[in-house]
């Protein structure tokens, strides 16, 4: 989350629903709890934009927009992404074996070709080690054994200074040279799997990497794959947001990769993955969870570790999305040649004024408290509330998870497409650096956390485009 930086202004979210019907099932009350983020001091003077677009969907005539999915899937609904026919399809979890995305649902035994999910750091590369002389050609400007690179000459064992490259650094992280404070391993991560890739960043107003990732990929009963991508931010007034942001992302990957192979529907294993993930962010705040030196906060309950959390999965023809706060996902087709769309819709004060009718855009995010999250992960969220939504795109796209650090520089659907390479599905950890590019170009007042999952569609016949 932003703390103490200006923000730019977001524009209107569009209600989930038809506007002039009722509101959308697991509309809050009009005074909501709010989680106030250090950012919400600093939006006092930002002001909603006045243009409208829709938060799902293509709006063209004849096409209904995509309306937010029920959390509760046992009546899941998926939906056409792109201008094809936009409407119900059978994938009900109770009656998920005739969807023709998860096969065998029935044989819970089944675990399919589970990859293991317990390491999401960032990781090192494998040491090589020097052929002996004699027995191998020294190749001039090889690379450098990364058992030694970056260390300090003289053989102390010490880190070089990535500032002035000269001097050692001190057991605190500075230079004892130059004075410079060496970058943490939190402050910029990267990860790259076949099917998705992500980049996490510090941003450059930010003391420390509040942000986190974890992405990974399983397969399906019957075999297909099932890629994984979940993004969590920390609440930056709350204590201990990084530990927070890190053991959701953890907990919920750890959820789905182990239930999608079981034959668990999709949308209920990410259902199930924001609960852990609750559960592993509200362990923070409980006796043992990391207080103070006793291992024991005094209140728990008061300032609370909290994050928020998106994640998508990509499982046969569906895309699944889930979220609690404001991290959002897009889906951006590879043509362009259809309409991109925001797949989420934030867990904010002026997303519900504006939804409820009780506020204009322009009065509602004018307002101090514009910038206020209504939904957290954590022990003092007065409820947990997961949104989960399916939809089934119509042609090849990609998929963009990310924190707020990102769309606050590209918030609108067409602007995110244009931030997205053309490439992005070919490329998609160097799509992913672009993206984090993007937001350290425009400012970088957040961290900035995103992941790139391409999507495949089926073509006709059989085959993935």
């Amino acid at each position: 989350m932003a703390g103490g930086a200006q923000e730019q202004p977001r524009s209107r979210i569009s209600a989930l629903a038809d506007p002039s019907g009722p509101a959308p099932a697991g509309t809050h009350s009009p005074a909501p709890a709010v989680r106030h983020d250090q950012r919400a001091a600093a939006s006092g003077a930002a002001v909603g934009h006045s243009r409208t677009e829709p938060s799902f969907g293509p709006s063209a005539a004849g096409h209904t927009p995509v309306t937010e999915v029920s959390e509760r899937p046992a009546g899941a609904t998926a939906y056409t992404i792109g201008t094809a026919r936009i409407g119900p399809s059978a994938v009900d979890p109770a009656h998920a074996a005739n969807a023709g995305n998860t096969g065998n649902t029935g044989d819970a035994g089944n675990t399919g070709n589970a990859a293991d999910s317990g390491d999401f750091a960032l990781q090192r590369p494998a040491p090589q080690t020097p052929a002996p002389k004699g027995q191998g050609p020294e190749v001039p400007g090889a690379a450098p054994d990364p058992r030694t690179a970056g260390l300090a000459p003289g053989g102390g064992g010490g880190k070089l200074c990535v500032a002035c490259r000269a001097g050692r650094v001190d057991t605190d992280g500075y230079c004892e040279n130059c004075g410079h404070a060496q970058p943490r391993e939190r402050d910029h991560m990267e990860q790259e799997l076949d099917a998705v890739a992500a980049v996490s960043d510090r941003g450059l107003r930010h003391h420390r990497n509040e942000d986190a990732f974890a992405v990974s990929a399983t397969a399906l009963p019957d075999g297909s794959p099932a890629v994984v991508a979940i993004v969590c931010d920390g609440v930056s007034s709350a204590t201990r947001p990084d530990e927070a942001s890190q053991a959701a992302a953890r907990a919920a990957c750890d959820v789905l990769v182990a239930s999608l192979p079981r034959g668990t529907h999709p949308q209920q294993a990410m259902r199930d993955a924001i609960v852990a993930a609750a559960a592993a962010v509200n362990a923070l705040a409980a006796p043992g969870g990391g207080g103070d030196a006793l291992g024991q906060d005094a209140h728990p309950q008061q300032n609370a570790p909290a994050c928020t959390i998106v994640g998508a999965v990509a499982a046969g023809e569906l895309l699944i999305v889930g979220w609690v706060g404001d991290s959002r996902v897009y889906w951006v087709p590879d043509d362009r040649s259809g309409p991109a769309a925001r797949l989420t819709e934030d867990d904010s004060w002026a997303a519900q004024m504006v939804a409820a009718g009780l506020m204009n855009e322009a009065e509602a995010y004018a307002d101090e408290r514009a910038h206020a999250i209504t939904g957290w992960l954590g022990a003092d969220a007065y409820e947990l509330d997961p949104h989960t939504a399916a939809f089934k795109p119509d042609r090849p796209g990609v998929v963009v998870v990310c924190t707020d650090g990102l769309w606050n520089y590209a918030e609108s659907p067409d602007e995110m497409a244009r931030a997205v390479p053309s490439d992005a599905a070919r490329w998609p950890l160097r799509s992913a650096r672009a993206l984090v590019g993007h937001a350290l170009d425009g400012g970088g007042h957040d961290n900035v956390t995103v992941a790139v999952l391409p999507f495949a569609v089926a073509r006709q016949g059989g085959g993935r485009s």
